[in-house]
């Protein structure tokens, strides 16, 4: 290589080099549920009645911006675990569903907030199975980053 073409290296490395990047930071934060607030529901081993409503109030959180979250309502019948729990309840011994009661639910959180309070009510139906059930809650923020909180709950 001769004297120019190392010149002409030597200045093209310091051209990229000074060229910026984005500086916007990446968001490697997980989004936070927050259930531990006078009034937030469902509690763990909270229970509700067939041909009523389940109360769902949620504090959400993120780092950046909040996308959506969703919230998944399953039997629990057969004693399986999501290992979100932070203690367990009394379970009833397991049995066959004949009409258990399912819930999913997809909701976006507009405008991208950083903080959002969640507040719904999901009807029971009367006929639904009573027993064990899990309360799953996913949030999943802007950028793909995903929390899940596992309650169990008691429908009679």
């Amino acid at each position: 290589m001769n004297t120019a073409s190392k010149i002409m290296t030597a200045l093209a490395c310091l051209v990229l080099a000074g060229c910026s990047k984005d500086e916007t930071p990446v968001d490697t934060t997980y989004p936070v549920i927050d259930l531990a607030f006078q009034g937030a529901s469902p509690q763990q081993c909270g229970t509700f009645s067939r041909g009523q409503k389940i109360s769902f109030k949620a504090r959400f959180s993120d780092n950046v911006a909040l996308g959506s979250y969703s919230v998944d309502v399953h039997h629990n019948f057969d004693h399986h675990s999501h290992s979100t729990e932070v203690s367990d309840c009394a379970l009833a011994p397991v049995k066959v569903p004949v009409k258990p009661y399912l819930l999913i639910r997809n909701f976006p959180i507009a405008g991208n907030p950083a903080a959002y309070e969640a507040v719904t009510e999901f009807d029971i139906p009367a006929d639904a199975d009573p027993g064990d059930y899990h309360f799953l809650i996913r949030l999943t923020d802007r950028e793909g980053w995903q929390t899940l909180k596992g309650i169990s709950i008691k429908i009679n």
